[in-house]
């Protein structure tokens, strides 16, 4: 399932190294038979059950630090996704210059299914993709829960195409590539593109948050949705996290903040959630069964 761990991470700092030493760019892709299933659960289970919070604090560190160095490498990264590519792999997809998925990619951020919010990045990611979509008029808490509902919902495209609907990848930007056994070399060319241009690097960004003015909302639909038991008490809890760091902490205004302000609390609540016995019971399950647990 091409599971994300330290070795992968190193694997991907290194390519970057050797592409801004001798490349012109860099394409991540594989001929699994998915893409990847995300981070390494049975590792975060394990050091969360022993209280290791210290070395996961690290290894969550590592995996946002690896997806920024894509995000902000001197050269041009082009990520070429197929099958599944969830949690981890949907985070590295969303931290690439483009994406040319193949119409078979199953992409989605799937993390509030065992107790957690996405960790490398993906929830900073796409608050910063809502701060760059608003415009002057628009009903800015509308569109905050709709992007809210697709991380809090696990949401998963159910194909390419259904990837651009659900925000993880971008029209005008990431493409499609209908042939599996052509997409490599699409990446490839669409790289060599972007270096032919002159590709610039890309400065780290800062952006607006809309703190209580949307963080209200999340918490009372949260405890609406249990009042009414569409949700547990877990979900409740889940959902407040991912809410609170999207909407960038309980700042009293929209304010502009940087990429790292918003890393740092998503790895906070990360790591919150590893502390929580319902989220240890979910990533039990998910390990021992491979179903996911409502609790």
């Amino acid at each position: 399932m091409n599971t994300i761990g330290g070795d992968v991470l190193t694997g991907l700092n290194k390519a970057v190294d050797m592409a801004e030493k001798d490349y012109r760019g860099l394409v991540i892709s594989n001929e699994g038979q998915n893409f990847s299933a995300g981070a390494n659960v049975g590792m975060i289970f394990m050091m969360a059950v022993e209280q290791e919070f210290d070395e996961l604090d690290f290894a969550i560190r590592a995996f946002q630090n690896t997806t920024m160095r894509l995000r902000h490498s001197s050269i041009p990264v082009v990520v070429a996704p197929h099958g599944l590519t969830l949690g981890g792999g949907c985070e590295i997809c969303l931290h690439a210059d483009k994406v040319i998925a193949n119409a078979e990619t199953y992409m989605g951020l799937v993390e509030f299914g065992v107790g957690l919010i996405p960790g490398g990045g993906g929830t900073k990611e796409f608050t910063k993709r809502l701060a760059e979509e608003l415009h002057d008029g628009d009903i800015r808490t509308n569109q905050m829960r709709n992007r809210f509902l697709t991380v809090g919902q696990a949401k998963v495209s159910t194909s390419g195409e259904e990837a651009f609907e659900l925000g993880y990848m971008r029209r005008g930007i990431d493409e499609i590539a209908v042939s599996r056994e052509h997409q490599i070399s699409q990446a490839k060319d669409a790289c060599k593109l972007m270096a032919d241009k002159g590709y610039t690097q890309p400065a780290k960004d800062k952006f607006k948050v809309l703190g209580k003015e949307a963080l209200g909302i999340v918490y009372v639909g949260a405890h609406s949705m249990k009042s009414g038991k569409y949700i547990s008490e877990h979900d409740q809890l889940i959902s407040e996290k991912l809410g609170f760091v999207m909407c960038g902490g309980d700042l009293s205004k929209i304010t502009e903040v940087s990429e790292q302000y918003v890393l740092d609390l998503e790895r906070k609540a990360f790591l919150e959630l590893c502390m929580e016995r319902k989220t240890l019971e979910r990533m039990q399950s998910l390990i021992q069964s491979g179903k996911i647990l409502r609790n």
